[in-house]
């Protein structure tokens, strides 16, 4: 038996299938995945992922600490609401976990994946020397995503006044605190949504009161393939600590300025830029009938093998699609071994559907 959350007689109570993720009993489905997946494309969906890390973050030397440990630069986070998306690497620059980092009024909040929890707080412990700052895991609290294009205004007929009038005004990549609450315009499906995080002991009655608001429940099948068509990582498959973010398609993610902070990981990226980016993270489009797979062996003519790290059946495009690290020089074109045969496939930006909208 797993870890579980508060929720997982709910679960249970609403007919869910369970699967163990990271060492947790979470709903894989309630009836069918992709009729979930369908419902937060078009509507919304409300998932609970209180198996993932909440770590708050405070005293003087927060922001330099944080600076030394993260990819991203949390000065970025100029105001207190504000997040950012960060890799947290190692010296050679692989990836121990990639988080989400909030700016608070005491300092900051970080959350983590769940499979990653006692590596991260290991990590965090031991690069601690030498820094005024303190940080506590947060297991009282539950987090609840509610994504798709009518979350926000699902959720706030729901609330308060005074708590609807906050979810309205939230900007992207936007947090707030009221009360015991946080409320974040985050999400893992590339739809608009809430994250919510609340204590333990009101989780229940509130994904009641969701799920009586018409707002689906969802299991982690469904998040799977909107993450996957919203080209996002999945910690484990298409990030780990033997490839850095250069050839995880998260470039974007590093802060090379101030030249001068030198952060966790810097040199190795750095050396492995002087030396030449050697793999890149693409997407897969199979135009016939089969599926792509995680581990499955891409072939590109005249340039060298690669491998899917991530595959599934996209409902909204009804094709199969995936995620592949491949040599550098890939083209649009390559070939997957599915079976003993070898499959064409259409290679691809890493990002397939946001905001309900078909992009390649």
């Amino acid at each position: 038996m797993g870890q579980r959350t508060l929720l997982y007689d709910l679960h249970l109570a609403l007919g869910a299938k369970t699967v163990d993720f990271g060492g947790w009993d979470m709903p894989l489905h309630y009836g069918s995945q992709v009729e979930e997946h369908h419902q937060v494309r078009s509507d919304c969906g409300v998932f609970d992922v209180s198996h993932m890390t909440v770590i708050d973050v405070d005293g003087s030397d927060a922001t330099a600490w944080l600076q030394r440990l993260l990819a991203n630069d949390v000065a970025r986070l100029d105001d207190t609401g504000k997040a950012l998306y960060s890799p947290l690497l190692q010296a050679q620059g692989g990836v121990i976990d990639d988080l989400i980092v909030y700016r608070t009024e005491y300092g900051y909040r970080l959350v983590t994946n769940a499979a990653t929890r006692a590596k991260v707080l290991d990590w965090l412990q031991l690069q601690r020397d030498g820094f005024a700052v303190d940080f506590k895991a947060r297991p009282d609290l539950a987090i609840l995503a509610i994504q798709g294009p009518h979350a926000r205004e699902k959720v706030a007929a729901l609330l308060s006044p005074a708590r609807a009038s906050l979810i309205r005004e939230l900007r992207p990549f936007e947090g707030v605190a009221e009360g015991d609450w946080f409320i974040a315009r985050t999400g893992y499906t590339g739809e608009d949504g809430l994250e919510i995080m609340l204590p333990g002991e009101q989780a229940v009655a509130f994904f009641n009161d969701l799920v009586g608001a018409g707002i689906a429940p969802s299991g982690l099948g469904a998040r799977d393939t909107l993450r996957l068509e919203a080209g996002m990582n999945l910690y484990g498959q298409d990030i780990d600590e033997a490839h850095t973010p250069l050839t995880s398609n998260l470039g974007w993610s590093i802060a090379w300025e101030p030249a001068e902070r030198d952060f966790i990981g810097r040199a190795g990226l750095l050396a492995e830029i002087e030396h030449g980016v050697q793999e890149k993270l693409v997407g897969l489009v199979l135009e016939e009938r089969g599926v792509l797979r995680a581990h499955q062996v891409v072939r590109v003519a005249g340039i060298g093998e690669g491998e899917i790290t991530s595959g599934s059946f996209s409902p909204t495009l009804s094709k199969s699609i995936a995620l592949a690290r491949v040599p550098m020089a890939t083209g649009d074109r390559a070939e997957v071994e599915i079976r003993g045969k070898w499959y064409p496939v259409r290679v691809v930006k890493p990002t397939f559907v946001r905001h309900g909208k078909i992009l390649i």
